[in-house]
Order: structure tokens, then sequence, then C-alpha cells
């Protein structure tokens, strides 16, 4: 696949993102203030209810009728909560149609540009050569992401502050959890069906059977050039979509940040400020060590690579999802230098391998939820923590909530109450969008870095 012709035009999608998302704050915070007030005021009503009832719990002994009520109490807060959620769906959809079609376009491009990618590496020991040079940078970053997030919610415990008895046994989040075993996590990595893995979305799956049918390709020789030519053909076709679809960026942006500013208000961010803004603290500093080490490989150019993936960083920003800014990354990685059959390569191994600010926020957001039930979790048992969500993050989908499925998994397998997940529910929205910008710088990082490696790292396409 040739790097696409860069328009002398340049492209103001970064700029009218930028214009949305101030746009989408205000029209929230307007909404919030008068539409949303009313439904607001009872869902505060029903909150301080709970907290009084709780509160009874600990002085009553009559704690058959205390349930009850605390049942009956929820069950109002979710008639309010979808109430909330309908009144604000006329925004909310313009953010949910653009995510769905990011994600019908992004199984068949990972597939179609990775077969392309390895078939074009020529033989399996060029994909083992490159894919072990990928997997290390991953495995390492990975890493650094899991044990920073250790690092920083133990230095800045924000959860200590929070002293919150433990849940009734049955307390649920409302979230799935998902259970670690070894038979889960090869069922997850090897598909049944590379139809049934596309029609789910499923990236680790379709990247398996990539490798594999790329593979097929470049052994098969003669006859396998028609196969790179018609793939070759779909990436480019897939990309002109893309076009298209990105054209209702900004409009997505517009309704993602209306719907979430008017349902939460400015006031979540007051309410949660310590720990939002220390959380993006950690991500700052992530960023910094990512760069820093793309610097040590790839020199000064990795300012011109941050200038590159600013937009498709400011669109996963916007959308809370990785997953939207792919094929955006994809095309300015191309037009940074980086060869296509290593982009096409590493960036889709990236999407179930290198989360790095997902991976951060698992760690950042299970030891959180343990400090505020006063649960003591050693050194050696966070290790190990962070080794069960090494794994079970891996294939993880890049949309938005994804991340809360792998946390309540580690809750219940180290014994912290899943409940506990409520705590973020509210503000997770605000923190999606820091983990899938960080998504996308990781993966850009890594993307060149492995071309360097390779010695495939060509000029930028402004500078010829």
């Amino acid at each position: 696949m040739e790097v696409p012709e860069v328009p002398k035009k340049k492209s103001k999608l970064t700029l009218y993102i930028i214009i949305c998302l101030f746009i989408g704050i205000v029209l929230g915070f307007v909404l919030n203030r008068t539409y949303m007030e009313p439904v607001n005021r009872e869902l505060e009503s029903i909150d301080l209810a709970i907290k009084d009832v709780q509160l009874q719990k600990g002085l009553s002994g009559d704690t058959v009728s205390v349930n009850a009520q605390l049942q009956q109490l929820g069950n109002e807060r979710n008639v309010i909560l979808t109430r909330r959620d309908k009144m604000v769906e006329p925004f909310s959809l313009l953010a949910d149609i653009f995510l769905r079609l990011i994600k019908m376009i992004v199984a068949p491009l990972v597939f179609s540009t990775l077969v392309v990618g390895v078939a074009k590496l020529g033989d399996i020991r060029a994909v083992g050569r490159i894919g072990g040079k990928t997997l290390l940078w991953f495995v390492s970053a990975s890493l650094l992401s899991l044990l920073l997030g250790m690092l920083m919610v133990n230095l800045f415990r924000p959860g200590e502050a929070m002293h919150l008895p433990l849940p009734t046994v049955g307390s649920s989040s409302g979230i799935v959890t998902v259970g670690f075993s070894l038979k889960q996590f090869l069922y997850h990595i090897f598909p049944a069906s590379v139809i049934d893995a596309m029609a789910k979305n499923e990236i680790l799956q379709i990247v398996v059977f990539a490798l594999f049918f790329g593979v097929a390709t470049a052994a098969v020789g003669e006859h396998g050039k028609i196969i790179i030519t018609f793939f070759d053909a779909v990436s480019h076709v897939i990309l002109k979509v893309t076009g298209y679809v990105m054209n209702v960026a900004p409009l997505a942006v517009l309704g993602a940040m209306t719907a979430i500013i008017a349902k939460q208000g400015i006031g979540i961010l007051k309410t949660y400020s310590i720990f939002i803004s220390e959380f993006y603290f950690s991500l700052l500093l992530l960023w910094c060590l990512l760069l820093f080490a793309g610097f040590l490989v790839i020199g000064r150019r990795i300012y011109q690579l941050i200038k590159r993936v600013k937009e498709p960083t400011l669109l996963a920003f916007s959308t809370a999802s990785s997953e939207a800014a792919f094929p955006k990354t994809m095309e300015e990685l191309q037009a940074f230098g980086c060869k296509d059959k290593i982009v096409s390569f590493v960036l889709p191994l990236g999407y179930s391998f290198n989360l790095d600010g997902s991976m951060m926020y698992m760690t950042f957001a299970t030891l959180f939820i343990a400090q505020s039930y006063t649960i003591p979790l050693s050194i050696p048992t966070q290790i190990s923590m962070l080794l069960v969500l090494m794994l079970t993050s891996k294939g993880i989908a890049g949309v938005p909530r994804a991340s809360l499925v792998v946390i309540a998994g580690t809750l219940s397998t180290f014994n912290i109450p899943e409940a506990g997940l409520a705590l973020l529910l509210g503000i997770d929205p605000l923190l999606d969008m820091g983990r899938s910008a960080t998504n996308v710088i990781g993966n850009s990082v890594a993307t060149a870095v492995v071309s360097k490696w390779e010695g495939s790292l060509g000029p930028d396409s402004s500078e010829t």
C-alpha cells in the first residue's frame, strides 16, 4: 500500500474538532443548568436518601427492611438514570453513530493492511524478526504503564479520602465480570471463526488470522501476488471511506461532550477533582516517558511525530475511543515516513497488545478501589495483580468502558468488592478520554521506533 498523496491544502479537521469540543462543553453546561436540572435534582435527592439509609443500617438491627429500602431506592435511581439518558439521546446518538461507522471500518482495515504488511515482509523469518522487536517494545511499554500506575497510586493514595464501608454481599456495579483463566485467555486469542471475530470486532482474533493468512500468502509465491494486489486495493478503498466518515467527526465530538456535561455537569469535575488531576498528571508523566524513549531511538524527529499525530490524538480524546483514531493514525504515520509494511504490521498489533493508557488506568482504578475500602494490599500482591492485568487486558477493545470489564474481573480475582466500580462510573467518560489519547501516542511511538530499528523510516512527506 503506497502512501496516499498529501493534499496541498492543509486539513482543518483539527480546528473543527477543537471548536466543536468547546461548543459541546458550553452547550452541555447550559443544558445541565436548565433542561437537565429537574432530573439531576431528583437524582441528588435519591443519592442523599440512599446515604441516609446506609447510615441507619449501622444503627438499626432490622437489616432486612433496610436492605429492602436500599433495593427500592436503587431501582428508582436506575429509572431516573434511564430517563436522563433519554433526554440527551439526540446528542449521544451523534457520537454513537460515528463510533459505529468507525467500527464498521476497523475490522476490514486491520485485516487487509495486516495481510499486505505480513505478505510484503516476504517470509516467516522476517515476520518473526519484526514481530519480536514489536512485542519487545509492547511488553516493555505495558510494564512501564502498569508499574508507573502502581507507583503513582501508592504515592498519591487517592482512595484513602473515601473511607467507605465494605458493601453488602451481592452488591454489584452492573458491569459484567470477566474471570481470568488460561482457557478463556487462549479462547480469546484464537478465533473459532474469522467471520464471527469480524462481526464482534475482536481485533486480537482478527490479527491472529491475518498473520496466518499473510504468511501463507507470501509462501505460495506467484499466486500470492494476486491476493496482495487485491487487499492492497481494498485497504485504499477503506481509507477513502475513512475520509468520508472523518468528515462527521466534529459533530460526534460535539454530541459526546454535550451529553457528558449535560448529564454530569461541571460539578463532577469538582467532586473527583483530586483523583482526576492525579490520574491526568500520571498520564502526562507516561507521555513524557514514552516520547523520551522514542527520542532515544528516532532523535529529534519525535517532535515531527507529535505534530503528525496531534489530530488522531485529539479525536481519540474527544470521542473516548482509540479505535476512532485508528485509520487517521495509520495515514499520518505513513506520511511521517514509516513504510506501509511496518505500519500495516505494527499498528494493528498495537491495538491488541499496546494500550498504554488503558493499562495505567486499570492499575490506578483497581488500587484506588482497594484503598477506598481500606483493603491493604502488599507489594507482592500488587505485582501479581499487574501480571493478571497484563494478560487479561490483551485484545481489549479500544472502545468506551471496555477497561471496566477487565477491572471488574480483576477485582473479583483478588476479593476486592466489585461494587466499588460504581465509584468510577460517573467520571469514567472523562478518564476514558485521557487513556484513549495515550493509546494513540503509545502506538504511534511504537510504530516509528520499529520502523527505525528496521531501517525503514523514510523522510516526512512534507519534506519531499
